[in-house]
């Protein structure tokens, strides 16, 4: 299965968006280190010192996936969260987002496993103040839906099932309707949630 990049909320994607798309591709497959820049040109259509009217540099693509997926997983939780009627409801909902992601992009998420340590010192702080955030959304409805869950475990337990639906670039086996149903009951089995709940 291919593992072209789609963007997951949005309209048609930009040339930008497309450009970037196009690189998390190759790198997934090759490795951040081992795609040059007149790869990337050649991959996306044009000429590899055309990149540079896009993006300063390769380092900078890779930045931008991350952080903007990073941005992205983040404003789309909270979103989920504010329309749920309970902590119930946003947890299904944050799963429900989670493994949409998860299935859509898989790129950035061997990226972000595997090419973290070439990220620049300023993105990759930037990441983690985002993936923070996010991690402290799953964590505050955990401990809404249970008030002796303490914050590290909450934590902890938001953590354990990332593990769980980021495995796809490696798990996924089935067709996507059938994984996306199974890792959605898996992960609110989990949670400790109704898995026969739709949250849509």
């Amino acid at each position: 299965m291919s593992t072209r990049e789609a963007p997951v909320v949005g309209s048609e994607p930009s040339r930008r968006e497309q450009l970037l798309a196009t690189a998390a591709d190759l790198f997934a497959a090759r490795g951040f280190h081992g795609v040059s820049v007149a790869e990337l040109g050649r991959a996306c259509g044009i000429s590899g010192p055309a990149l540079y009217k896009h993006f300063a540099s390769k380092d900078a693509m890779l930045a931008e996936i991350l952080v903007s997926v990073s941005r992205e997983l983040l404003t789309v939780g909270r979103e989920r969260v504010e329309e749920a009627p309970d902590a119930a409801a946003a947890l299904r909902a944050l799963v429900a987002w989670h493994v949409e992601f998860a299935l859509t992009r898989r790129a950035t998420i061997v990226l972000q496993d595997r090419d973290w340590s070439a990220l620049p010192d300023d993105a990759r702080e930037e990441v983690r103040r985002l993936q923070r955030s996010y991690v402290d959304t799953w964590a505050d409805q955990l401990r809404r839906l249970d008030g002796d869950l303490a914050p590290a475990t909450a934590r902890a337990t938001a953590h354990a099932v990332f593990g769980l639906i980021n495995s796809t670039p490696h798990s996924a086996r089935l067709p996507g309707p059938e994984m996306r149903a199974l890792l959605r009951g898996m992960a609110e089995r989990a949670l400790g949630l109704d898995a026969g709940m739709d949250v849509g």
